[in-house]
């Protein structure tokens, strides 16, 4: 597929309205795709202020996830160089302890599709566990067992907690995450985007 194909294929994304009966806050898809991107981010589903804005990881989270990847915002937005693609793209609602889980739908309908179209991909970015059991088929595992083992994985994957602010507390128990993972993360960020 052409950049061309690819980019109605995004646009049939952008006007997909397969859950509006199911989104309170409605319909706004949220993703970030070109055919030559070399890293992809796989995460969950929007959040609220990304809902609102259009752009991905537009909020906390994506402050502290451009710092674990040790890049700028000129190069994560750049879609030739980084894909976003959760795994539900519009946001899901408020739920009792954080937003609620992204809708199965978006994988079911769009997820193969455009990941066929990204095969120039070195790493891929795998944050939370929603994104990992689909990932990684790590169903059986708890986020921590994936993150902790991520040296497990082949190098063209790493998995990674979500980086919002209400993780703080996982970050000040697993303190091998910034000591041993982060540095192996910006290593093969730099890395991708080299090749």
């Amino acid at each position: 597929m052409s950049q061309a194909e690819l980019n109605l294929l995004i646009e049939q994304v952008k006007q997909c309205e397969l859950c509006k009966p199911e989104l309170a806050h409605g319909v706004k898809p949220v993703v970030q795709l070109h055919s030559t991107a070399k890293i992809l981010i796989a995460g969950q589903a929007p959040g609220l202020a990304v809902h609102q804005s259009g752009v991905p990881f537009d909020d906390a989270s994506g402050e502290r996830l451009r710092e674990w990847l040790g890049i700028d915002k000129a190069v994560f937005y750049d879609p030739k160089q980084v894909a976003i693609l959760p795994m539900g793209f519009c946001y899901p609602g408020k739920g009792k302890s954080g937003d609620l889980p992204p809708l199965k739908q978006c994988a079911k309908t769009w997820r193969a599709l455009l990941l066929a179209e990204l095969d120039q991909i070195q790493l891929t970015i795998v944050i939370g566990k929603y994104a990992q059991d689909y990932h990684l088929d790590t169903a059986k595992q708890s986020l921590t067992e994936t993150v902790k083992n991520w040296s497990d994985y082949p190098r063209s994957i790493m998995p990674l907690p979500h980086p919002s602010p209400r993780n703080n507390i996982w970050l000040a128990k697993n303190p091998w995450f910034a000591q041993q993972l982060l540095p192996e993360l910006k290593c093969r960020v730099n890395d991708a985007l080299k090749d």
